[in-house]
């Protein structure tokens, strides 16, 4: 276990681990656009890269104003109350009749180099401390992005310094406003965790105070919670097994879906949607994720 027992040196742990060994970069504070809900360069650089076609056509018809032109249509979709952040990821979005992809994953076969290099060029990003509304000062731990789009956030928390998961908790749920763009249901990002050194919660919609957190936890023999970790947190499974490059893209490829519900009321047509991502029992089972 490590010596520093402060939530910086939580933080630390968790982000060395992901820039070293998880296939993630570092991500500028300064470069998410709070207004568009996005870091609006890597996701540029990603088009460019791996979609020059697309963005010479789209160069060609929009001169200057391409990059705008690109970046609003992507929020359009994003923002839409018919596709959102998951169907973007997945299939992309249209912009001046032709189609952009904002995310590869992981193709079936090994065999095409093409397919290898696009979904090698996918960024992901580790930003800490990221202050994500231009309406107040307010920061998130730890935020990942796909692309430039903000895909999940954690509160972090060390009971060395008096505070545990269940402060993490209380804090999504009374200072975080589902209002703000980073959060809104389907918009942005899909998964919010509670984390400190011995138990893992996750939500995947901000309701206020109505936010319900479960469990994300390995379990510990028959009871709850996690087993000690003789290499280190006993909650180190999240970055160093499910947030890995290969693992996190195939969870967000294959794994998270929305679920819809409907049914009438009085005549009306009422629909309910909830965005379901897998507890760790399931994803174990996953080809990437590491035993």
């Amino acid at each position: 276990m490590p010596n520093r027992h402060t939530e910086a040196a939580f933080e630390d742990a968790i982000e060395e681990y992901l820039l070293t060994e998880g296939g993630y970069i570092q991500g500028q504070r300064a470069g998410i656009d709070s207004e568009r809900g996005l870091d609006s360069a890597v996701f540029l650089d990603f088009v460019r890269e791996t979609q020059p076609k697309e963005w010479e056509y789209l160069q060609t018809i929009e001169k200057e104003s391409a990059e705008e032109t690109l970046l609003d249509d992507l929020c359009r979709a994003l923002d839409s109350e018919h596709e959102g952040c998951l169907s973007v990821l997945r299939h992309g979005f249209k912009c001046s009749g032709r189609r952009f992809r904002a995310a590869y994953f992981a193709p079936a076969s090994g065999l095409n180099p093409e397919t290898q290099r696009l979904y090698a060029a996918n960024r992901l990003t580790v930003t800490r401390q990221l202050r994500y509304s231009p309406q107040h000062g307010n920061t998130l731990d730890v935020t990942l992005s796909l692309n430039g789009i903000p895909v999940a956030t954690a509160e972090l928390k060390n009971p060395m310094t008096g505070q545990t998961w269940r402060d993490a908790v209380h804090q999504y749920q009374n200072d975080r406003d589902p209002k703000d763009l980073i959060f809104q249901f389907k918009k942005r990002t899909l998964v919010h965790f509670a984390v400190d050194p011995d138990e893992v919660h996750m939500t995947t919609r901000l309701l206020g105070r109505a936010t319900r957190f479960l469990p994300f936890n390995l379990g510990d023999g028959t009871g709850s919670g996690n087993a000690p970790n003789p290499h280190g947190y006993k909650t180190a499974y999240l970055w160093e097994r499910v947030l890995t490059r290969d693992s996190f893209l195939d969870i967000l490829a294959r794994f998270i879906h929305l679920e819809i519900e409907e049914k009438r009321v009085d005549g009306r047509l009422i629909k309910k949607e909830k965005m379901i991502f897998p507890p760790y029992h399931q994803l174990h089972a996953v080809r990437r994720l590491v035993a």
